[in-house]
């Protein structure tokens, strides 16, 4: 082998080594590109989650609010019905006054 012949296949042999180098290098800055979106994929996820329960604990919050508004309001209701059957069950004591002649 001629010394010519050498350098052409050391040259030939090293930018295969570069090319794979080259190639090695793309896909490591892929998969880091790939790591780098998916970790931003999951602090969106956590922000989401975060704002999602806080969601969630003031609607279980106003819910309870509302039950107990709910509640009451019965509680009054009931008191107002009893209120007026009282007052309609009881005989008008001036209507029986005039009819005794009282």
């Amino acid at each position: 082998m001629t010394e010519a012949s050498t350098i052409e296949t050391v040259t030939r042999r090293l930018q295969a080594a570069l090319d794979a180098l080259d190639s090695a290098v793309g896909r490591r800055l892929e998969r880091h590109q790939g790591e780098a979106a998916l970790a931003s994929q999951v602090h969106a996820f956590d922000a989401d989650r975060a704002r999602l329960a806080s969601e969630l604990d003031a609607a279980a919050a106003r819910a309870r609010g509302l039950e107990s508004a709910n509640r009451e309001v019965a509680q009054r209701l009931d008191t107002a019905i009893a209120t007026i059957r009282a007052i309609v069950e009881t005989p008008d004591q001036t209507q029986e006054t005039h009819e005794t002649g009282a």
